[in-house]
């Protein structure tokens, strides 16, 4: 968590806010959030001062601030990370981690309990940041090729649940939308990607971009105040998850209760019956 519906309802909230607004300073309160930026966390405040915001972008579960130098303002949320739009005099959260002020006295607050988001700046390349050059497209990318996915995919000896979560192959799925698509797919995370046919892959693909679709169209999955949106709401795409967080609970299509396992260290969730 997030996913790429949480990061891009992220990204509409922030481009809605900031778009063509103009910084006048930036506060960083913690090293480890532009740990990326060799110069250091001064040099970080005062490269992006005056700059001025020209639109965003997305790939996977990285977002980015285009800047008016030709470089761009990456973010990547982490495990708990959150940006807020502030237009009021509210209390500063206790998670503060970096602040960055507009001449219209808002404010783009970056807030992240755990620590593993990051803040970095960087060249473009094209119509990405360079730094995001090992990071696939995701299906919602022109050119993202799903044949050509599925054919990648067909040559993985390694578990289908551990291909989706490979960001150097399809970027943007997690264990939510992981095993969600698994699900509709009526395939088992166990699987190998060699074991598929050329159909069952493509249909995996197909109900990879369903279900992020449908998430993103809510707003995205919140299970507690780690995930919010720019303006600090929730998404509510948790109602309308199969498997994922529901062990003991019955298939929604079988009435089977899902099951629990590990796959290559991360949970996973399935229905025995309807997912061989």
């Amino acid at each position: 968590m997030p996913e790429l519906p949480e990061v891009e309802t992220v990204r509409r909230g922030v481009d809605a806010a900031f778009r063509g607004g103009r910084i006048s300073a930036v506060e960083v309160y913690n090293p480890r959030t532009v740990r990326r930026h060799a110069p250091g966390v001064s040099a970080f405040q005062n490269d992006l001062s005056g700059l001025l915001i020209t639109g965003s972008g997305r790939r996977g579960k990285f977002m980015w601030l285009d800047l008016d130098d030709g470089r761009a303002l990456v973010c990547h949320l982490g495990m708990s990370g959150q940006l807020h739009v502030v237009t009021d005099g509210r209390a500063v959260h206790k998670h503060l981690r970096g602040r960055m002020r507009f001449i219209d006295e808002r404010e783009l607050w970056f807030i992240d309990q755990r620590t593993f988001g990051f803040w970095e700046i960087a060249e473009m390349d094209g119509a990405v940041p360079k730094t995001l050059g090992h990071i696939a497209p995701d299906v919602f990318e022109a050119e993202f090729d799903a044949a050509a996915a599925a054919a990648r995919l067909l040559r993985r000896r390694i578990e289908v649940k551990k291909a989706l979560l490979d960001q150097a192959w399809i970027s943007g799925v997690g264990n939510i939308y992981a095993d969600e698509a698994l699900w509709r797919s009526r395939l088992r995370g166990r699987r190998t990607g060699e074991s598929l046919s050329r159909r069952k892959a493509l249909e995996l693909i197909g109900h990879v971009k369903d279900v992020l679709t449908e998430s993103l169209a809510v707003g995205g999955t919140s299970f507690d105040e780690l995930y919010v949106d720019a303006r600090g709401e929730a998404g509510y795409f948790a109602r309308e998850l199969a498997v994922y967080g529901r062990a003991g609970q019955p298939c929604k299509r079988c009435g089977t209760p899902i099951q629990r396992e590990v796959i290559g260290d991360r949970s996973a969730h399935f229905c025995p019956k309807c997912q061989r």
